[in-house]
């Protein structure tokens, strides 16, 4: 769905979407297609790149703020479609900071349960393209998922620090009924964002006693081009040092961080600098996590 296509609808121009959001155009699910559905996709994706198959998975970890039913969440279809037999499967409904959470809750869990799967699916254009459109909502959503694999054993990367924050009082600022209603304010959720999400990656810098020049990139959740910019300016180092696919994709919510990791370690090899995942999200969520070469 590209700018052009939602410009007339929505009663502005191509250039105005892409200068408000750095989106140029977004991805939908077909009608048929559900959150399971691109979950599995996903999940199974992942597991063709480590050669491993469902049934070394010890538990399954499914974030989604889209899920389009009260109860039960997606985590237990995820895993029966997976062929995962009956291992726990969890849902996180975490819009936008899922993604972040379920890898910090998945490293906790790999001591226990050996191999984390952890899944993050949203179906946003269910909410965002709702009639009447609202064209701030309208033009920032896509739909996606994006799949992670945290083990106990092994990997080409391991997570040395986490720093993970709450605060409730913002959550009527950015939130989803059961109406299927999105209600988002703009101005605070950039205005919270830009100052939350720069001071959780500079916490977890810190931590390990590092800079945030120090990082070789930062893979965090797609939320709007100009507030990459500004979490970058922020931290002083340029916008480079940010991986950025928002503009083919959209804010895909709980799956963009993931989707955003998946594209870049296909093209980039895992050096000694370390690696920083962050994500700011409704709750307000937010948070980073460090990632370091085993070797160091």
């Amino acid at each position: 769905m590209s700018n052009a296509d939602l410009a007339e609808r929505l009663g502005c121009t191509a250039d105005w979407i892409l200068g408000a959001s750095g989106i140029a155009e977004r991805r939908f699910a077909a009608e048929g297609e559900s959150i399971v559905d691109m979950a599995v996709s996903a999940a199974r994706d992942c597991l063709s790149r480590v050669s491993l198959n469902a049934a070394d998975i010890g538990t399954l970890v499914v974030s989604s703020g889209s899920a389009g039913q009260r109860f039960p969440g997606p985590a237990a279809r995820v895993a029966q479609h997976l062929g995962c037999g009956t291992i726990p499967a969890w849902d996180l409904p975490l819009a936008s900071a899922g993604g972040l959470f379920g890898m910090s809750l998945a490293n906790a869990m790999a001591p226990r349960y050996g191999n984390v799967m952890v899944v993050a699916a949203e179906k946003m254009s269910a909410l965002a393209m709702r009639e009447p459109l609202d064209r701030n909502v309208a033009i920032v959503f896509g739909d996606g998922a994006g799949a992670c694999l945290i083990s106990a054993r092994d990997g080409f990367a391991k997570i040395t620090r986490e720093v993970l924050h709450s605060d409730g009082s913002f959550a009527g600022d950015l939130h989803a009924g059961w109406d299927g209603l999105l209600h988002m304010d703009g101005r605070s959720v950039i205005l919270q964002a830009g100052r939350k999400l720069p001071g959780g990656i500079a916490e977890v810098v810190a931590q390990a006693g590092l800079g945030a020049g120090q990082i070789e990139t930062f893979l965090v959740h797609q939320a709007n081009q100009n507030l990459i910019n500004r979490v970058a300016q922020v931290l002083g180092v340029p916008s480079t040092a940010f991986y950025s696919n928002i503009r083919r994709y959209g804010n895909t919510s709980s799956a963009s961080m993931l989707i955003a990791a998946a594209e870049y370690f296909a093209e980039s090899p895992m050096t000694e600098r370390p690696v920083v995942f962050a994500a700011f999200g409704a709750g307000y969520h937010w948070g980073a996590l460090l990632a370091e070469h085993p070797a160091v």
